[in-house]
Order: C-alpha cells, then sequence, then structure tokens
C-alpha cells in the first residue's frame, strides 16, 4: 500500500507539472526566468516619435527593464546603456 501511495503521488505531481506548464502564464514566467539568466532575448527595439517616424532602431539580445509610472525605459546593449524617456517604444521578441 505504501509503495502504492508513493507512485501515485509522483504520478500525480507529474501530471500537475505538465498541465502547469501548458497554460500561457506559465509559459511567460518561463520565458522570463530564461531571459533573466542568458542576458536578454532576441529583440528589435524601435522608438516613434508621437508623428510615427522612427528616431532609432535597435537590434540584438538585451533585456528591457521600465521605471514603472515614470515612462522610462533602458537596457544595456553593446556595453552601452540606453536609456529612453518619452516617445513610442517598440519592442519585439524574436
Amino acid at each position: 500500500m505504501k509503495k502504492f501511495r508513493m507512485l501515485f503521488c509522483a504520478v500525480l505531481t507529474a501530471l500537475v507539472l505538465c498541465f502547469a506548464s501548458c497554460t500561457e502564464s506559465t509559459k511567460r514566467t518561463i520565458k522570463d526566468f530564461s531571459s533573466d539568466w542568458n542576458g536578454g532575448l532576441e529583440r528589435t527595439a524601435v522608438l516613434y516619435d508621437y508623428n510615427g517616424d522612427t528616431i532609432k532602431t535597435w537590434s540584438g539580445k538585451f533585456d528591457i527593464r521600465d521605471s514603472g509610472s515614470d515612462n522610462q525605459i533602458f537596457f544595456d546593449l553593446n556595453g552601452k546603456r540606453v536609456w529612453i524617456q518619452g516617445g513610442i517604444f517598440i519592442a519585439e521578441e524574436k
């Protein structure tokens, strides 16, 4: 009976982990964790002015951080820190 109980718990745990990893929330969490440990994701980031004209484009592997309510975004790319305040910033992950 004890072996059956241990086997049942192991199978139940495996099923819960399998189903949990299928949710979009879990996939985002795994991607965030991977980005933190691997130095960011391959991205293309574009900064637009308020008229829709491109100001600058960045491509490479980097992690984007925002300051929350201050509307400031920063990231490190090729040894340089890029700090953006204002404008429209769009980042596309590859």
